[in-house]
């Protein structure tokens, strides 16, 4: 499988990176090291996790997904094989027992979660410690507007960046990203780092596919092309919603319908039920079906640098890889842009 270079970093990570939130709620452990059996056989070196992992998060559940992964590691001896990344949760007050509702990004928290994921883990260091969401207010995981009076007390990102700084100096982490960033904060994370001589992100994880479209939408992808900051795709078929089993049967089993409505409402919006319907019908009068063709789009865009992908089963993990040989023809393309001029981010 092609592999890409994770921003100015000397690492190479395949174009699928083998996502793994649902290990320890919809998946046993036995589901987890059989998916990293199978990616690893089709040639994914790339795992990405978090230490807030399974979702939906519960305070029973939480680190289930790294011990999981941590079991196999040590199963496997296939360590130096991959690319690990992990996560650290940011301030939220509805996930209060992850650090005993002391997530943010300073010295202290920081130190506390690689240490605390390192040991679930059962490895010495993790190659790509990644900012889950930011310290500061931001619109996130389906906001779509700033809003000044939610502003809060936040870690500077000059002294979250010296902090790991120290755990790369300590051979903790090697490299360091973003997730759920803005241009601000890509723009502030390299400023801080070269004024500073601090460690500088390789990469941002955003949500990106076809009903979210922001990351190119705001140009967020000119910053990133322009600072060498690598995007690692995330939910590129929206919760499965993309996948269209729930446009076919409603009641079809899936996140969107074991958890509460509540949880992640943005996927359930009349807009994107509208454009799921279209992308649908687009992909199946071109004998594909709806996830081939949301994939294969996403693993084709130019800014993508790898997409995350995850699967409560087997035969959901094979069609995800397999994927990414569908090359789609230009009036699919042209296709999809048409839906999402007359439909434009319903999902962000």
């Amino acid at each position: 499988m092609e592999k890409i270079t994770l921003g100015r970093t000397e690492v190479g990570v395949t174009k699928i990176c083998l996502g793994t939130m649902t290990w320890g709620r919809q998946n046993t452990e036995a589901d987890a090291h059989a998916q990293l059996d199978y990616a690893i056989e089709r040639g994914i070196n790339f795992i990405d996790t978090a230490e807030m992992y399974p979702v939906q998060p519960s305070a029973e559940t939480q680190g289930f997904t790294e011990r999981h992964i941590g079991t196999w590691l040590k199963k496997s001896g296939r360590r130096a094989d991959l690319v690990l990344a992990t996560k650290a949760a940011g301030p939220n007050p509805n996930i209060h027992w992850v650090r005993g509702g002391q997530q943010d990004f300073d010295e202290a928290n920081l130190r506390s979660a690689v240490e605390t994921s390192l040991q679930r883990l059962q490895t010495d260091y993790i190659d790509l410690y990644q900012l889950h969401w930011p310290s500061r207010n931001v619109p996130i995981f389906g906001a779509n507007a700033f809003n000044p009076d939610n502003e809060r007390p936040c870690v500077a990102i000059e002294d979250t960046l010296a902090a790991l700084g120290k755990l790369v100096d300590e051979g903790k982490i090697r490299h360091i990203g973003v997730s759920n960033e803005s241009n601000w904060g890509v723009s502030e994370f390299i400023k801080q780092a070269e004024m500073k001589g601090l460690p500088r992100i390789a990469t941002i994880q955003n949500l990106y596919n076809l009903t979210a479209r922001h990351y190119e939408t705001s140009f967020l992808d000119e910053t990133c092309f322009r600072e060498d900051v690598t995007l690692l795709a995330y939910s590129p078929l929206a919760f499965g919603q993309l996948t269209a089993k729930y446009h076919d049967d409603p009641k079809a089993h899936g996140r969107l319908t074991i958890f509460p409505p509540t949880w992640s409402p943005r996927y359930l919006r009349p807009n994107v039920l509208e454009a799921v319907a279209r992308y649908t019908k687009l992909a199946r009068d071109n004998g594909l079906t709806p996830t081939q063709m949301a994939l294969a789009w996403c693993y084709s865009r130019w800014f993508v640098g790898s997409t995350i992908i995850g699967a409560t089963t087997l035969a959901q993990l094979a069609e995800n890889i397999d994927a990414y040989a569908v090359k789609l023809p230009q009036h699919v393309l042209e296709g999809i842009d048409a839906i999402h001029a007359s439909i434009t981010n319903p999902g962000q």
